[in-house]
């Protein structure tokens, strides 16, 4: 094995980071579900989240069989166009129905689209041609907003201001009372949209008689894709004023906020709890103490050298080598740099290392729960760590394989991922 195997190797395990919904190279036995048709796990645990999500109505399970049969794997090009035919075929049927006012079957078929649509996006970056991902968040975006205009009552679209300018929020009300309830904000992770704030914290809050809210951090979503807003390490500085934008809300109990984060959320939570102390409980799913551990953990010693010399053009260099040679590892870089904002291997290598708890965990003051599913594929071993530097009121959760909750964010689980952290939400607000 020569030098450019491990440069092209290195490059592409560095790029699992964070929390992906589309993994890069460790991964975890595969289990009786759609996903174990695919042997490249990029593509399996695309598969899984799509699973996942028809749960809460985001689609349907035979359709998904559907379009995995069409998908060769490992090949991004045919996954790109299965899964985008898939949210074509799903938005001509959610406008055929609501020019008729079947408002249950088109917001349930939006949804299925914009579901697909997220998923197409995953894969873009492997495709011959990744300009068609703009177009294809737009498609997204119009699907999820045409949905939130249908539900009961309608999800409503904010402006929350942040630094001179504003992030996109989305309210969702249990009813239509405006009376002070239990508040769960969702903060998504690396590379979710909202839709998977909506299956994994949202949908379950609304069925339990939480007020939510969904919104878009720097990096995620519309801040990334046409705010040009991207990552920070200080998340708290996104978390205060969120906060300061629901307390001026009438239906929202200042007592009991709750804040919950998937994926990267496992992360930012954590991170914005040690300084934001008006929030009552917060989640950690799953719990993430170092951002930068998956990105530094595979790269070959010679390339650790370089950016532990500060040799920004040696490093950069070496990562381009094998960005060259491998198209993996160019997808998977491109993916995971881009909601840094970032275009140099180096300074991106770099800033990751800035998202890491080891300093604040312990001025975590509210009651934390911090999951830990089996299989965890990018930060294996972190959750335990995360609880053990927390000083604060505290409580683990560890999903099983068994329970069909193995994996990064429970994903193929989100009823019994539900039932179990909001069965501990309810007991810690009451």
């Amino acid at each position: 094995m020569n030098r450019r195997f491990f440069l092209a190797a290195g490059a592409a395990a560095a790029a699992a980071p964070s929390l992906a919904q589309a993994p890069a190279a460790q991964v975890a036995a595969p289990t009786a579900t759609p996903a174990s048709i695919f042997t490249d796990p990029d593509f399996g645990f695309a598969a899984l989240n799509a699973l996942g999500q028809t749960y809460y109505h985001a689609g349907n399970p035979g359709k998904l069989l559907a379009i995995l049969s069409q998908i060769k794997s490992g090949d991004f090009e045919s996954a790109w166009a299965a899964f985008h035919q898939a949210g074509d075929e799903a938005r001509a049927l959610a406008e055929s129905v609501a020019a008729k006012r079947h408002n249950v079957s088109a917001r349930e078929a939006y949804l299925w689209a914009a579901s697909c649509f997220s998923i197409t996006l995953r894969f873009g970056d492997g495709t011959e041609n990744p300009e068609r991902m703009l177009p294809c968040y737009q498609q997204y975006a119009e699907c999820w907003a045409a949905a939130a205009a249908l539900f009961d009552p309608p999800i409503e679209r904010l402006e929350i201001p942040y630094e001179g300018g504003s992030l996109t929020g989305w309210f969702l009300s249990a009813d239509k009372s405006r009376r002070a309830r239990p508040l769960v904000i969702v903060n998504n992770g690396a590379d979710g949209m909202e839709i998977s704030s909506y299956v994994l914290g949202a949908a379950g809050a609304l069925a339990r008689g939480y007020n939510c809210l969904i919104f878009n951090g720097p990096g995620q979503g519309d801040s990334l894709w046409l705010r040009k807003l991207y990552f920070r390490p200080d998340w708290e500085k996104v978390i205060t004023p969120v906060v300061d934008a629901m307390l001026r809300r009438r239906e929202v109990d200042a007592r009991r906020i709750a804040l919950i984060g998937v994926s990267q959320g496992g992360y930012w939570v954590p991170r914005a709890l040690a300084f934001e102390h008006r929030i009552a409980a917060g989640v950690a799913d799953p719990g993430v103490c170092d951002v930068s551990a998956p990105w530094l953990g595979h790269l070959p010693a010679f390339v650790r050298n370089a950016l532990d010399g500060n040799d920004k053009s040696q490093f950069d260099q070496y990562l381009q080598m094998g960005a060259a040679t491998n198209v993996r590892a160019r997808m998977s870089l491109r993916f995971r740099m881009r909601p840094y904002g970032m275009t140099s291997y180096f300074d991106a290598f770099q800033a990751v290392q800035q998202y890491k708890l080891a300093e604040v965990a312990a001025r975590v003051r509210c009651a934390m729960l911090i999951t830990a599913p089996e299989g965890e594929q990018f930060f294996p071993g972190q959750a335990q760590r995360l609880y053990d530097a927390l000083a604060c009121p505290k409580t683990l959760i560890k999903f099983t394989s068994q329970q069909g909750a193995g994996e990064h964010c429970e994903v193929a689980a989100p009823g019994f991922r539900d039932f179990c952290i909001y069965n501990w939400l309810d007991e810690t607000l009451a």
